[in-house]
């Protein structure tokens, strides 16, 4: 899918994310990256095959201070 001249990784790799943003719709919350991924400001996933990534986001920098 991707046209690239350095390819993006597939939408069955693990840095799925890397790929590049192709469209985004911020007032929606959602991005569309070249690899057919869909990634949601919650960091959920929708990935092209229609499985489900839940959020994974990491804990907030103020819980790690302490």
């Amino acid at each position: 899918m991707c046209q690239h001249p350095i390819p993006c990784p597939p939408a069955e790799a693990i840095d799925r994310e890397a790929a590049r943003i192709i469209a985004t719709f911020r007032e929606q919350g959602w991005s569309l990256l070249c690899n057919g991924v869909i990634v949601f400001e919650d960091t959920g996933e929708l990935l092209p095959d229609g499985t489900m990534i839940e959020p994974h986001r990491g804990p907030a920098v103020h819980c790690l201070a302490a």
